[in-house]
């Protein structure tokens, strides 16, 4: 179990800062500004932040089976990760509750 909740709690910070780096720096730059070196420097937050994504559910999906968590509760878990800063609360809730 502790191995799960470590596991968790890496790709839940991880997928918090892409999604505050995809929020406010991608989507600004993109729709906001007329510049297309910005544009460029900042094309890869949108490719890692989907493939950070995609970890962070199936770490979701491992800690909240070995936790007995029901189905809701673990969508509940996973969608926390697609807003800035709700994954880094839940992280936080989980890993003082687990460790």
């Amino acid at each position: 179990m502790a191995g799960s909740v470590k596991r968790y709690r890496l790709m839940a910070i991880l997928a918090g800062i892409m999604s505050l780096l995809l929020w406010f720096v991608d989507l600004p730059v993109a729709y906001l500004f007329d510049n297309e070196s910005w544009k460029a420097n900042v094309a890869w937050i949108p490719f890692v932040h989907g493939w950070v994504y995609a970890v962070y559910v199936l770490t979701a999906i491992q800690f909240a089976s070995k936790a007995k968590w029901p189905v809701m509760k673990m969508l509940g878990l996973i969608l926390a990760g697609t807003l800035p800063i709700a994954s880094l609360i839940t992280e936080r809730k989980v890993v003082s509750q687990y460790s």
